[in-house]
């Protein structure tokens, strides 16, 4: 919860020359994807912790869906994305090949959060999603979720004053029903120098 609310939201994130550790950036691959996230904190051994639950993965790259969840975690979905970026400006929409997913989000560089954010600053948000680096995602196997761990090495987010946003997952009904959910704020992050790290597949009863 922040302050008293729950949070969920879509991380569309542009990868560059992703490749194992030991090979050098020109033999990687780039994609544009998509990673619907839910916060949560659960119990470990007598500690809370912080991460997010990932109910859907989308991608530009046909190779992501082939070996997500084979080769490396989490089960991703191909789509259409189209990006447009320019004085600022950014427009990101995105169409899944199952018609599952549909995004649209359109917005420019701002100073500030809105303030109806239930954030109240952009260090408290910044903090807040850096917490939630660790994220269990569904796999074709129910009740067993794979583990991706985000390590950043240059954390660093600016606020985006969006004009436009709709998404077919936080419109479904059946998930959120009419006044359980509205959009509070977008940030953009830009040249982050990171790794991605799996981890133990968790297990429910």
């Amino acid at each position: 919860l922040v302050n008293g609310m729950g949070m969920a939201g879509v991380c569309l994130i542009r990868l560059k020359n992703i490749r194992p550790k030991f090979l050098p950036a020109f033999v990687g691959i780039s994609s544009e994807n998509a990673a619907h996230r839910i916060a949560v904190e659960w119990d470990d051994n007598g500690e809370t912790k912080e991460g997010v639950f990932v109910p859907r993965r989308d991608t530009s790259s046909r190779m992501n869906t082939l070996l997500g969840g084979r080769l490396f975690p989490g089960m991703q979905k191909h789509a259409d994305f189209k990006v447009e970026e320019h004085d600022d400006h950014y427009r990101i929409e995105l169409t899944s090949d199952d018609q599952q997913t549909h995004l649209l989000v359109e917005g420019h560089l701002a100073d500030e959060l809105p303030k109806t954010s239930v954030f109240r600053s952009i260090s408290e948000a910044s903090q807040f999603f850096e917490r939630g680096s660790l994220g269990y995602s569904v796999t074709n196997q129910q009740g067993q979720f794979d583990a991706l761990e985000l390590h950043s090495f240059n954390w660093r987010v600016r606020p985006l004053d969006v004009k436009n946003v709709t998404s077919s997952f936080f419109d479904n009904r059946e998930l959120f029903p009419a006044g359980s959910v509205e959009f509070d704020s977008a940030l953009l992050m830009e040249g982050i120098e990171h790794e991605w790290h799996g981890g133990d597949r968790l297990c429910s009863g």
